[in-house]
């Protein structure tokens, strides 16, 4: 080659004149052109799952020990109990992990340290959250992809202070939307716009970002008028509208990138989660699997069901199970044999992330396994009810991002979940030395960490 060092042009490249263009032929220069789309590297995935209401634990000493949530056993020799026995058959690709917790959490009363699962905030006093794992991700990652999330849940939108119904939460704190509808995901992420031409998706793109734009204007003049309190709030505002401005504008530099051959025959979109659970969970993860395999993103959260008794998730025990009481009265129940119903329904979440997991791992792109080139974390912000301690957390995946698994490791609580979280960032490839409340403690992370 003696084209010079530098200089590249796109292949899609014109020459000019007064009133004509005309395209030029392939040259030595456009050789190493990166285009949308056009991966080089394996990516580096993160996904986060979330169960609420803590787990079973009745004691590896008690008569209902075989429904603990924990192993019994530590490191290698490890035995699963009944709750996660549907995980045997993938060992050696995931890691049990006990010990771990957000200090700043462990003395929150009900509910509300699940709305710090991922960003390790100080919800003491005043609620002010702080960035979730995900989105922290995100926005480095999401130069790579067409979305820089999927933010999923059972229930969609963002809750309310302590019963939120979203995992994420973006640089300001503040509690990003999630998605619940089946149909609704797909047509979004899947199929946008449906039958429309590119051209007319192209003017559609042009009116929204005209309207923001807009909106831009008009918040910034409103801003200069008012109150400090008030400009806060504008300031919130406008972040969120240049987060969509910058969705439409990412939307427009993809619009003429096809999406790679995928077939969905398999996914059902009209799923009801109040006739099927099952069904609805697994279609979920059905669409991560698919997001991942088109390379539509490369972070993903999903709150599996939200915290308390308010969401759908609360009466899949008894939809699905048939148990008489719902997800919270059962971590509420004090009678002896509960440990058996809660076991059962950690049993029946368990089977799911299994299935997730077999999904992830027989699925493949250019790169190989889709479960090698990417780490999934699953868990609750309790152990038990009300007991932010001991987080119950599995590590699934990333064998190619440096994770080598096989072993149910116990950290003391000098360690904080924020450190496990740096670690993932790191081995996904975010370039950073602090997240959160992380400490100096990294070392115990080496056995499991290994790239």
């Amino acid at each position: 080659m003696n084209y010079i060092k530098g200089f590249k042009l796109d292949r899609r490249s014109f020459i000019k004149g007064i009133g004509v263009a005309a395209s030029l032929p392939y040259l030595e220069c456009m050789a190493e052109t990166k285009q949308l789309g056009s991966r080089l590297t394996a990516p580096k995935r993160m996904c986060y799952l979330y169960v609420p209401n803590g787990v079973s634990l009745p004691g590896l000493d008690s008569e209902y020990k075989q429904w603990n949530w924990f192993p019994s056993g530590e490191g290698d020799n490890y035995e699963f109990t009944n709750v996660l026995s549907s995980l045997n058959p993938h060992r050696q690709d995931l890691s049990i992990i006990g010990g771990l917790s957000h200090p700043k959490s462990r003395e929150l009363l009900g509910h509300i340290a699940g709305d710090s699962f991922l960003t390790a905030g100080d919800l003491r006093g005043d609620y002010k959250n702080s960035i979730s794992v995900d989105q922290y991700a995100a926005a480095i990652k999401k130069h790579n992809t067409r979305y820089p999330s999927l933010i999923l849940s059972a229930d969609g939108g963002v809750g309310f202070k302590s019963r939120a119904s979203t995992l994420s939460f973006n640089h300001q704190g503040k509690a990003l939307p999630s998605e619940h509808s089946h149909r609704q995901i797909f047509e979004r992420y899947f199929a946008p716009d449906g039958q429309n031409t590119s051209v007319e998706r192209k003017k559609s793109l042009h009116r929204d970002k005209k309207v923001v734009d807009l909106l831009l204007e008009d918040a910034k003049r409103l801003q200069k008028r008012l109150g400090v309190a008030d400009r806060n709030k504008i300031s919130e505002h406008l972040a969120s509208l240049n987060d969509l401005e910058e969705q439409i504008k990412r939307n427009e530099a993809w619009l003429d990138i096809p999406l790679g051959a995928f077939n969905a025959d398999h996914i059902d979109l009209a799923v009801d989660a109040k006739i099927d659970p099952q069904a609805y969970i697994r279609t979920m993860y059905d669409l991560i699997v698919l997001a991942f395999q088109l390379d539509l993103t490369e972070v993903a959260s999903y709150m599996i069901a939200r915290e308390d008794g308010m969401g759908l998730g609360d009466a899949y025990p008894k939809i699905q199970l048939g148990l008489k009481k719902g997800h919270h009265a059962i971590t509420h129940d004090k009678t002896t044999g509960h440990w058996q119903d809660w076991g059962k329904y950690d049993q029946w979440l368990a089977s799911h992330f299994s299935y997730f997991i077999d999904r992830m791992k027989n699925t493949t792109d250019q790169f190989g396994s889709l479960l090698d080139n990417t780490q999934i974390l699953y868990g609750s912000a309790c152990s038990n009810t009300h007991n932010a301690r001991n987080c119950p957390l599995i590590l699934a995946g990333g064998k190619n991002m440096g994770l080598k698994h096989g072993r149910y490791h116990k950290f003391s609580e000098d360690i904080p979940m924020s450190n496990l979280f740096l670690k993932m960032l790191q081995a996904g490839g975010v370039p950073t030395s602090q997240f959160g409340d992380s400490n100096e403690h990294l070392a115990g992370f080496s056995p499991l960490f290994t790239g």
